[in-house]
């Protein structure tokens, strides 16, 4: 099984095939317009600007279970990442990304590599970190997405390489990306 096994609505209704990526290397992301990794938007599509003529796409999964901070529609969401990030990678749906009702590649995607921790010295950790603990203790079970900004590096089989938490930022993940371009 891969990625490729997967499909998704785009931000148009369409439902599409992972599969249309075969032979790319893709990072996949949860996303949210109104977190403290927002900003992280901007350091998306400069990996997508500087890489995706070698092969790389972004595909950006909106979601709203992690304390509410995404709280726009479809097309909300679209306008915002458009105006304000200048986003031009693949854009889907809002996106349950774990519990009940999960979409399938996400509960595939966090079941093939396993939590391994926020970096502490991140300097939003310091805001995520008691939040979870005192707020949503319940997101730190299992090896689930844990928080908006995870990141899932897919290789040109479709198959998941690496994961990386919302403390990891776009740019200290560029060495990995190159490795599989």
């Amino acid at each position: 099984m891969s990625v490729y096994s997967f499909k998704a609505a785009a931000m148009n209704g369409r439902e599409i095939s992972l599969e249309e990526y075969s032979g790319k290397v893709v990072l996949i992301v949860n996303t949210a317009s109104q977190c403290g990794f927002t900003f992280q938007y901007e350091d998306l599509q400069r990996l997508y600007d500087r890489y995706k003529d070698k092969g790389l796409v972004l595909l950006g999964f909106p979601c709203d279970q992690f304390d509410g901070q995404e709280p726009l529609d479809n097309a909300g969401i679209q306008q915002f990442c458009e105006l304000r990030y200048g986003v031009s990678f693949p854009m889907f749906q809002k996106t349950r990304v774990r519990d009940e009702g999960v979409h399938p590649l996400f509960d595939y995607l966090a079941n093939q590599l396993p939590f391994e921790g926020f970096n502490p010295f991140h300097p939003v950790s310091k805001l995520l970190i008691p939040l979870i603990n005192d707020k949503h203790p319940e997101y730190m079970v299992g090896d689930s997405i844990k928080w908006n900004f995870t990141k899932f590096l897919i290789d040109r089989n479709g198959h998941v390489v690496k994961r990386f938490e919302a403390t990891t930022d776009p740019l200290d993940m560029e060495k990995d990306i190159e490795a599989l371009l």
